[in-house]
């Protein structure tokens, strides 16, 4: 599971998801990618199981490029526990995706291939995305 060596401090406040992503809104490497239409956050499971789901659709062949790293950390208390006596430990690490993110990338496969995977990969992830190409970034 992807989660951060080291961070500088242990336990982060929620945040807000607002606004869309201002970076890495376009493909870099890969020829199609899954972009975010709304925002979410994206566990490091939800993570892992878009790379097998990917691995699988596309039997080994060409490269997948994971855009999106799981880095803020999310806390839980025990269940049944009573309020109070402070914030929780740190439960699972999620990565906070805007509307406009590429968050996963493929290349070097048909392009019917790339697009049954992607669209395979998009059932695991928390929030409506869609498949672009480079020919329709190009546009």
């Amino acid at each position: 599971m992807l989660m951060p060596k080291r961070v500088k401090f242990r336990k982060q406040q929620r945040g807000r998801l607002k606004g869309r992503a201002t970076r890495g809104t376009d493909l870099e490497i890969g020829d199609f990618g899954l972009q975010a239409l709304e925002p979410a956050w994206v566990t490091a499971r939800q993570i892992e199981a878009v790379r097998r789901v990917l691995v699988r659709e596309m039997k080994r062949r060409g490269r997948q490029i994971i855009r999106i790293f799981p880095d803020k950390p999310v806390t839980a208390k025990p269940a049944e526990t009573r309020m109070g006596k402070g914030k929780g430990a740190v439960d699972h690490w999620v990565a906070v995706v805007k509307p406009g993110r590429i968050m996963f990338e493929v290349a070097g496969v048909p392009p019917e291939v790339a697009r049954t995977a992607l669209e395979q990969a998009a059932y695991k992830l928390p929030m409506k995305c869609q498949v672009v190409s480079r020919e329709e970034t190009e546009l």
